[in-house]
């Protein structure tokens, strides 16, 4: 008998839109009270967004929930290629605003950004040379649970900009958020225009 070659086979990637599996237990917050649950393995969900590293998935429950880039293995996808973080450099404004463009709301696939939940942004000269960035935010909702979430979110992707020692970033409510704070942009991509 001839040796034949050893075929591998390898499982499809479920379908974009279709319900998958969980491959293993995961944690996910609910959306919008911001709790966190641990999803069992074998829960079905569908994925509804995939931005800024995180995904939104919905369970055949009708549950909203986000799951971090850290479980997206246990989705059957590959965690979002991250980069390298910004250690080296002088300190840019510009890059603590590219870095807040990739902080979405997981309900809708707008950055805070161009949502206008970011009232304001300060970049505090210290002693030593580095900075200390001082961010005010808002929810598009006042019982939006996800704010301690997106808070954190925003702390940490601003920490990594080079020159950063620290971050404060502040939930407010006054003055309180509405469609007019969006950008053009956003407008456009939810089909406001």
């Amino acid at each position: 008998m001839a040796n034949l070659p050893v075929v591998e086979v390898v499982e499809a990637p479920p379908e974009r839109g279709g319900p998958i599996s969980l491959a293993r237990d995961c944690e996910a917050t609910r959306i919008p009270s911001g709790s966190t649950v641990v999803l069992p393995a074998g829960t079905r969900v569908t994925i509804t967004q995939s931005l800024g590293g995180q995904f939104t998935v919905t369970t055949e429950d009708g549950a909203l929930l986000r799951i971090a880039d850290k479980d997206a293995d246990a989705l059957g996808e590959r965690a979002p290629a991250t980069q390298a973080p910004m250690t080296e450099g002088p300190f840019e404004e510009e890059r603590v605003w590219e870095e807040l463009r990739t902080v979405f709301d997981p309900e809708i696939p707008v950055n805070l950004v161009d949502l206008g939940l970011i009232y304001r942004c300060d970049a505090v000269p210290l002693p030593d040379g580095s900075y200390r960035v001082e961010i005010a935010m808002s929810m598009t909702a006042p019982g939006c649970g996800m704010g301690d979430v997106l808070k954190e979110d925003v702390r940490r992707k601003v920490q990594g900009v080079p020159g950063v020692r620290e971050v404060q970033v502040d939930v407010v409510w006054d003055p309180p958020w509405d469609a007019s704070r969006m950008s053009d942009a956003a407008r456009l991509q939810l089909g406001w225009m």
